[in-house]
């Protein structure tokens, strides 16, 4: 007796809000599988309720992630077919999702994703700011000491950055990034694609304000400016010894901020660590 074809998993995007915003592929994909891998049975009843999608449900959620991501890949094994579904958008960017596909890799099981909705391209798209290049950091650390050395690491990144935040913590959040980087242009998005979005614009001491104010809701996503660069090829040694000086001064070691300007501009690292010390 032959073993049994082994079944593909589906990761399949979701709607961020309005449930309209979801593939014709997706919506079949969830009618054709075998059974959907959720991360909230009540949220994603909602959605499968709307498109008329009854399938048997598995839910994922983290503190049962790894025990239930086994349990997925044993029926797709025994040739079953499964989608694999977040609360909203992508699974596994910021949400559960990433042990179960790791294992599916390990085990050299079919994955295939359909495509869709995705909160942080969503922002960048309407925010403004430089799209060339940008950066996801998703969910900073919660504790504010973790959370403010994260954001010491990339004071000097020239590229936009995206964060996601819990509105419980976009104050502080706020707060902590003014103080880090300085009173620089940002985006802040909430309830995108829902009936109360909105999108700001200004700097963060304006938005930070601007918030204080406001009925705090929803989740949030901040698109930052990265920091504008000089010319490389005209960045002069004193230039470069200031910039040694803002990182040393936001609590990086001499050597460790020395090695990242010397990266930036393509200057020696022997010279600008000897400099820094004059």
């Amino acid at each position: 007796m032959k073993p049994p074809k082994h079944g593909t998993l589906y990761i399949v995007s979701t709607p961020i809000g309005n449930l309209e915003d979801i593939t014709l592929r997706a919506i079949r994909t969830l009618k054709e599988v075998d059974f959907i891998a959720v991360e909230d049975t009540r949220h994603s009843q909602k959605l499968l309720n709307y498109y008329n999608i009854s399938k048997p449900l598995i839910s994922y959620w983290s503190e049962k992630e790894k025990i239930r991501s086994e349990q997925i890949i044993e029926k797709l094994k025994a040739g079953l077919s499964g989608a694999l579904i977040s609360d909203a958008g992508t699974p596994g960017i910021s949400d559960p999702g990433a042990v179960l596909i790791k294992m599916a890799i390990e085990e050299g099981l079919s994955i295939t994703p359909i495509p869709g909705a995705s909160g942080a391209i969503t922002a960048l798209s309407v925010s403004g700011l430089p799209t060339d290049e940008f950066v996801f950091i998703g969910f900073l650390p919660q504790k504010p000491a973790s959370r403010q050395k994260k954001l010491k690491e990339l004071i000097l990144e020239s590229k936009t950055m995206i964060f996601y935040e819990a509105p419980h913590r976009i104050l502080e959040t706020l707060a902590d990034i003014l103080e880090a980087f300085g009173d620089r242009q940002v985006v802040i998005a909430k309830e995108l694609t829902k009936l109360y979005e909105e999108v700001m614009r200004g700097t963060l001491s304006e938005l930070l304000k601007n918030l204080k104010n406001k009925k705090i809701a929803g989740e949030f996503i901040i698109i930052l400016r990265g920091k504008d660069k000089p010319d490389v090829l005209n960045i002069s040694i004193d230039e470069a010894i200031q910039e040694i000086k803002l990182l040393m001064k936001k609590g990086l070691g001499r050597k460790e901020a020395v090695r990242r300007i010397a990266e930036d501009y393509g200057l020696s690292k022997k010279e600008l660590y000897d400099k820094s010390i004059e």
